[in-house]
């Protein structure tokens, strides 16, 4: 499995940012697609996911619920992340993770197989 992730950034606050997850080597339907994201001194965290089986049933953090969306494109093999409203708290690395089927802790990144590289978002105030 390979996940590539792209369109991490530097941004004012206010701005709005999007991210996209390439994978591959993966039978993409079958899979739950997450985004966590890791600032600097803490812990990875979770962001959002997009539930496995074919549909769109999707789940936020609190933190971000209202203004980031996560969605995927079954024809393209693509998890995106679509951030508004961005704030500088938002600032980290941010991963595009998945796990075979899914995991009513969908929420722990150890649930989670398969890792992308990262891609920076900076947001500033």
């Amino acid at each position: 499995v390979q996940l590539q992730a792209s369109g991490g950034g530097l941004v004012q606050a206010g701005g709005s940012l999007s991210l996209s997850c390439t994978a591959s080597g993966l039978t993409f339907r079958s899979v739950t697609m997450a985004w966590f994201r890791q600032a600097p001194g803490k812990e990875r965290a979770f962001v959002a996911a997009s539930r496995s089986g074919g549909g769109s049933i999707t789940y936020y953090a609190d933190s971000v619920k209202g203004r980031f969306t996560i969605s995927r494109d079954y024809a393209k093999n693509m998890v995106y992340l679509q951030m508004n409203s961005l704030k500088p708290e938002d600032t980290a690395v941010y991963y595009c993770a998945s796990r075979q089927g899914f995991a009513v802790n969908y929420f722990d990144d150890w649930q989670y197989a398969s890792w992308g590289q990262g891609t920076q978002v900076t947001v500033s105030s």
